[in-house]
């Protein structure tokens, strides 16, 4: 899904201008990220969860040396699908 899918859904749905669609997907958009950062967790019914979870510092390995690298300790947005999204998928 992107956000022009997103715009296009409201664009057909609403009624509205190209525009005037681009810009609500993009405030949808928007408004879930603010929520990450806040509470690090937006939840849709009947769609999912997703969540912000912290990812501790690790060793990897460059694919094209083959040398070993550090990698930072960091956050990444996890998503749990709903009981009622895995029924229906």
């Amino acid at each position: 899904m992107s956000k022009a899918f997103i715009a296009q859904v409201i664009q057909e749905s609403a009624q509205l201008t190209g525009t005037a669609a681009n810009r609500a997907a993009g405030d949808v958009v928007a408004a879930i990220v603010r929520e990450l950062k806040k509470n690090g967790k937006f939840t849709l019914p009947s769609f999912g969860t997703f969540i912000v979870r912290k990812t501790k510092a690790r060793k990897g390995l460059n694919p094209r040396t083959g040398e070993q690298i550090k990698v930072k300790a960091g956050k990444t947005v996890r998503f749990k699908a709903s009981p009622s999204l895995k029924k229906v998928v």
